[in-house]
């Protein structure tokens, strides 16, 4: 009945998506490529963009979600940090699906098995499969899952480049492939730079993302934004664009905006709480006017959640300490994923979430050690949905 059901969401945006090539309201803002909806100069060639793959909501049903499991042949000392952390996060996941584990080689493949099966994990929703990796970010550098027009699963291989050369990836890139053949699963190669956490969408043709990360030339020098907006209309199945400034240099990945805000749905926005703001706090603030003004693809003002930050400081970055986010969560099948610090807020934030996933298990994992090198819970998952034509 779930099948059906997806597959009757899949045409429906086909056919809703694609008649909405152009947003209604295009807004004051389009013009300059930084508001709600595609730009002016877009429109015109979007007209002829044909929406070739949808890729779902995360909240769709999954077959699976992919790990890259932490080793320490790139960087010392990332096994003994991270390994807890994925331990939790395999024990929460196979409660309702499979769990695709990607190790660096044999030896590893079997001291996880052991490590997992000591732990009492239920290694019937388990498998591996043995790729060298450089990292964990499977997120920005793994498949993407997409259904085509006729409701087929396909794997996008988009390029993969170390946040702009920024750090080691030529091993990473290849993980889209490697997974395509191991599985089965075609793949579409697309010549362009684009990361998982870099996207987010509300599986209804929205997309919220930010430019100093997906217009950058240290990732798409030969673009230009409408070209972009092409690409993703294509691959993604996005018409209506809601552009953030973000800030270049930020971090690794020049402020991804999974760690900004999460579609719950079509309707509503959960996001940070620091951009829980009145319309005269805003003011100086483009990107909070920008998204707290955002409209879904039926020129609907989205409704807003907050997440606290932690209390306190609980990690240092660069000789700063820093507050921990919530935002990074994940959503599988039967549990929510969140990142905790050992903060008198992890219990606000969860409580929060189990109010929005009343169905799902709220599973809180001390992500301290990850959080410290840039990342949370959402960058180290990929979900593969289920296929629909089995």
């Amino acid at each position: 009945m779930k099948t059906i059901l997806i597959v009757v969401i899949i045409i429906m945006l086909f056919s809703i998506v694609g008649c909405q090539q152009v947003n209604d309201e295009i807004g004051s803002d389009a013009s300059n490529n930084t508001g709600n909806g595609i730009s002016v100069e877009a429109n015109e060639e979007m007209n002829d963009v044909d929406i070739e793959y949808i890729f779902p909501h995360e909240g769709v049903e999954h077959e699976g979600t992919w790990l890259q499991w932490p080793h320490n042949n790139t960087y010392d000392g990332t096994l003994e940090c991270y390994e807890p952390i994925w331990i939790e996060m395999t024990r929460g996941l196979v409660k309702g699906e499979n769990v695709h584990l990607i190790v660096y080689d044999e030896e590893s493949k079997e001291r996880v098995k052991r490590v997992l099966e000591q732990e009492d994990i239920d290694m019937r929703k388990v498998d591996f499969y043995v790729f060298p990796t450089d990292d964990v970010w499977i997120r920005d550098n793994g498949p993407i899952f997409v259904y085509d027009k006729d409701g087929n699963l396909l794997i996008e291989n988009w390029q993969f480049n170390g946040w702009g050369s920024k750090a080691p990836y030529e091993k990473d890139n290849m993980i889209p492939k490697l997974i395509s053949e191991a599985t089965g699963i075609e793949y579409v190669d697309i010549d362009m730079v684009m990361e998982g956490g870099a996207l987010e969408t509300d599986g209804n043709g929205t997309m919220i993302s930010t430019l100093s990360c997906v217009n950058n030339d240290n990732r798409t020098k030969n673009f230009t934004l409408d070209e972009i907006e092409i690409y993703l209309t294509k691959y993604y199945g996005v018409t209506n664009f809601i552009w953030l400034e973000g800030v270049a240099g930020m971090d690794i990945t020049d402020n991804h905006i999974d760690g900004m805000i999460k579609f719950l749905d079509d309707k509503t926005i959960i996001a940070d709480s620091e951009f829980d703001l009145s319309p005269a706090e805003m003011k100086g603030w483009k990107d909070a006017k920008t998204l707290l003004n955002a409209k879904n693809v039926d020129g609907e003002p989205y409704e807003f959640i907050f997440l606290p930050s932690t209390k306190k400081e609980v990690v240092q970055v660069e000789g700063e300490w820093i507050k921990g986010s919530y935002m990074n969560f994940y959503v599988g099948n039967k549990v929510v994923l969140v990142p905790n610090y050992d903060d008198e807020n992890d219990k606000v934030a969860n409580g929060i979430l189990q109010e929005l996933y009343k169905d799902k298990e709220i599973i809180g994992i001390d992500v301290r050690d990850l959080f410290a090198d840039g990342g949370m819970i959402h960058c180290v998952t990929q979900q593969q949905p289920i296929s629909l034509n089995d």
